[in-house]
């Protein structure tokens, strides 16, 4: 029996149905080469902050005009997501990929040659957002593809990479900076991230069609039908799940971005835990736990559901981060509950595409995801400027956690409560 399969370059070829348990086996390939294409790609943004002193002596500028190119690159790899998403469905997730990893790493070359704070925004952050943004959008929406059984766990596995990925760099690159200097070391892992982005990229391929809907088809929480971007923006259906990951976004980002302002505040950045000082110890964990929650909670999502899951990591962090609060003094407590405080958050890059591509179906999976990640740049603008201004304005951070403890609890109840009955009647309705 023939099958018609869809090759990156988007022409059609037949395939045999013997193929698709070989296609189903290589998945694991795909799946490994996507996760070191976004372990490249995350030193961008994971290691900035090693980079931030330099940069300063080096351009002579303050922090906050710095911080400028950090906005930059988030913000374009998350805004530019939709349009991104569009064009690896047109040219295959090989070409963009290869061209996304590409300009990441080129960004650090490039940085290394900058002489001024502008060629600083353009290359490290306009070149560099516009790089990650289509490697991060592209794995994970090939990734939901390839497995159509388990889309929670992938999408965590890819996710994971982009947060954990920097931890293999973090040290290299602190040494490298002291021993090299800082232009020295930007064009040297500037390379390296080319090199081995762009032979991982080579080998990604799209499924072929009988391996995109093989096992989803049989789960009545998925959806038959295939949505096109424009089809989906004009369901209701969507646009909760928008204000859900705008919501939960917003939280997290309150805290990553505000943490060792506040560390400092509460009095427990410098006071020594288990023989290290509490902030970078807490920021380590943090990053360890952010990245094991992907690919955990996505598989829990794949066995229990994905609003069961979302309503119980989200009250997760919402309790954490209550309780992160009241004992705020406690540089022990500190550090241990902010690693369930990010625990509960970083789930949320595994639950909503698997969710999203579950309704809406795996074709456009991609591009789709693309428009559901501006909710990730909207909420680094209310989590991060509008935060500290609530805070400058209230001279206290009760109201930001407030804001923060307020959206995780709602959003659990919007999962199981809202989206969860109205999404089974919406795929329902399709079978």
């Amino acid at each position: 029996m023939d099958m018609l399969t869809q090759t990156p370059d988007g022409m059609v070829a037949h395939t045999t149905a013997h193929a698709v348990p070989a296609a189903m086996r290589s998945r694991w390939l795909q799946l490994g080469l996507g996760l070191i294409c976004m372990m490249t790609i995350s030193s961008p943004q994971y290691v900035w902050t090693l980079m931030t002193k330099p940069l300063m002596a080096q351009f002579g500028i303050a922090l906050p005009e710095l911080q400028v190119t950090f906005s930059l690159l988030v913000l374009l790899q998350a805004f530019f997501s939709p349009f991104q998403g569009a064009l690896i469905n047109r040219f295959g997730p090989r070409v963009l990929i290869s061209i996304g990893t590409v300009l990441s790493g080129l960004s650090w070359v490039l940085a290394s040659y900058a002489h001024s704070t502008t060629m600083l925004y353009l290359t490290y952050g306009c070149i560099g957002g516009l790089g990650t943004g289509i490697v991060y959008v592209g794995v994970v929406g090939l990734m939901v593809r390839w497995f159509p059984d388990r889309r929670g766990f992938a999408a965590g596995v890819a996710a994971a990479g982009y947060g954990m990925g920097a931890i293999l760099t973090t040290f290299p690159i602190s040494a490298s900076l002291v021993s090299r200097g800082l232009d020295s070391t930007l064009w040297l892992y500037g390379v390296v991230f080319i090199v081995v982005g762009f032979v991982a990229s080579q080998g990604l391929r799209l499924p072929p069609a009988a391996v995109d809907g093989a096992t989803a088809s049989a789960k009545a929480s998925t959806s038959k039908r295939e949505y096109r971007p424009a089809e989906m923006l004009k369901q209701p259906l969507f646009w909760l799940m928008f204000l859900m990951m705008t919501m939960m976004s917003t939280s997290g980002l309150m805290i990553t971005s505000q943490m060792a302002t506040f560390a400092t505040d509460f009095g427990v950045s410098k006071v020594m835990v288990f023989g290290l000082a509490a902030l970078p110890l807490a920021l380590t964990i943090d990053r360890f736990t952010n990245g094991l929650t992907r690919p955990l909670f996505g598989w829990v999502s794949d066995r229990l559901g994905r609003e069961n899951t979302m309503g119980f990591a989200f009250a997760l962090e919402g309790v954490a981060m209550t309780l992160w609060l009241l004992t705020r003094h406690d540089a022990m407590l500190f550090v241990l509950l902010s690693g369930v405080v990010f625990f509960g958050w970083g789930e949320i890059f595994s639950l909503f595409p698997s969710t999203l591509t579950d309704t809406f179906g795996a074709r456009y999976a991609t591009a789709n995801y693309g428009w559901l990640y501006l909710s990730f740049g909207i909420g680094s603008v209310f989590g991060g400027p509008l935060a500290a201004l609530l805070h400058q304005h209230t001279q206290s951070w009760l109201p930001v956690f407030a804001c923060a403890i307020g959206l995780d609890i709602a959003t659990a109840a919007l999962a199981m409560f809202v989206l969860k009955p109205r999404r089974a009647r919406f795929v329902s309705a399709l079978r």
